[in-house]
């Protein structure tokens, strides 16, 4: 069989996945591109989240890349301007709530981010100044728990305000824009 393998910008406000079950109006991937329909996305964002997202109809390699092997790179805007004392927890690991219990993250790779940015304009509106500063990091982990980063940043004080996945292993959003979707004949992780 011949697998299919796609690179897509996520946009916010969709979801990860081509089809949903409930009765709410959602929306899917699938707006973007006719996908084949063996198509499965490699690892998640969540709806709120956008950037970097690999598909696949090869389970296989869609095991592979989610393994901890690869690094998932995230820029994310918080509230507040975020210090270098953050970050250093950040980077040794931090007590998060996952499925009711605590867990604590393993150690990676942050630093704050010297300007914003450039990133395509989201959909919707973070805030305005009006609400106080805002700054940028860079979150490097392998893991990907649920809402993980987000957690990461609020368990230091800084509350995640935009989430942009730009890399999966050696693959980079590049200058991909929303909704945007590449056929590739392998992923080059």
């Amino acid at each position: 069989m011949n697998h299919r393998h796609f690179i897509i910008y996520k946009p916010y406000g969709y979801l990860s996945q081509f089809k949903y079950e409930l009765k709410r109006n959602k929306k899917l991937l699938g707006e973007f591109f006719d996908f084949p329909q063996s198509t499965m996305a490699i690892g998640r964002l969540d709806e709120d989240s956008e950037g970097l997202l690999l598909l696949t109809t090869d389970g296989k390699v869609s095991d592979q890349i989610c393994s901890r092997h690869y690094e998932r790179e995230y820029y994310v805007q918080v509230d507040g301007l975020i210090d270098q004392t953050a970050i250093e927890k950040i980077k040794s690991g931090v007590e998060i709530g996952l499925e009711g219990t605590k867990y604590f993250t393993q150690p990676c790779e942050a630093f704050i981010l010297p300007a914003i940015p450039i990133l395509p304009a989201r959909a919707k509106k973070i805030r305005d100044e009006r609400h106080g500063p805002t700054s940028w990091a860079s979150i490097t982990v392998r893991e990907g728990k649920f809402r993980q980063v987000r957690k990461m940043t609020a368990a230091v004080g800084f509350p995640t305000l935009r989430l942009v996945r730009v890399r999966i292993g050696n693959v980079h959003l590049g200058t991909l824009s929303p909704g945007e979707v590449v056929e590739v004949n392998a992923f080059h992780v």
